[in-house]
């Protein structure tokens, strides 16, 4: 049963997820579909690449995720799909898939342009269910990657911001809060653990300073 995930900035008041679950279903009606979120920020493609990021890995090998925070829908910006050899990404060319580029393992990337396998009627405003679920679908069935359109080698890289290692200290960003409000920086464990005396580790966030590294939450005492 093929795997397909949705990671979108829809929200779940509307019937948009739904509308992209049923193109996906008329197509293949043994897709196993799986949402990973349907609550990124509004329009923002950062945030939707870093949710992704931290998603994806945890499913089996030759899920298909589909993934669309997209802001330039309509526009000159390509329809994409990325495949690492290991798993296939759908969505648009808009820096949504910085991460996974980053990782380096990319097989191939292509530029759909194929229309026998999007909707009839595609909406200027609703790639989401007219183009990528439907792609998806049509994939899941079996159809051939190399159908679907020409391979291209510039996609869009979002700039995210890199940790700087100097001096004994680690200087990051907040890139991120959690539903949790939790603060998920751009530092790295690996970065982390690089430091000499990570054990005695100070942590400045502008004027707060937090002293040594904690595992859990109930290491520490309310508030």
């Amino acid at each position: 049963m093929s795997i397909i995930t949705l990671t979108t900035d829809f929200g779940l008041k509307d019937p948009y997820v739904g509308e992209m679950k049923g193109v996906i279903l008329s197509i293949n009606k043994s897709a196993n579909i799986v949402d990973i979120t349907h609550k990124v920020s509004p329009q923002d493609v950062m945030e939707g690449a870093l949710t992704l990021s931290q998603a994806y890995p945890f499913f089996p090998e030759d899920t298909i995720h589909v993934a669309v925070v997209d802001p330039g829908v309509g526009s000159e910006r390509r329809p994409v799909l990325i495949n690492t050899g290991r798993e296939i990404f759908i969505g648009p060319d808009n820096g949504i898939f910085t991460k996974v580029l980053q990782r380096g393992k990319v097989k191939r990337i292509i530029h759909l342009t194929n229309r026998k396998y999007f909707l009839n009627n595609i909406s200027s405003t609703f790639h989401g269910r007219d183009v990528f679920a439907p792609v998806a679908a049509h994939l899941s069935s079996g159809v051939n990657a190399n159908e679907l359109g020409s391979e291209i080698d510039n996609p869009i890289l979002l700039k995210l911001p890199f940790a700087i290692i100097s001096g004994g200290k680690v200087t990051g960003e907040l890139i991120y809060i959690d539903g949790y409000g939790n603060l998920i920086s751009n530092i790295t464990e690996e970065e982390i653990r690089s430091l000499e005396h990570e054990d005695s580790l100070i942590v400045k966030l502008n004027k707060r300073v937090i002293k040594g590294m904690k595992n859990t939450y109930s290491d520490v005492g309310a508030g």
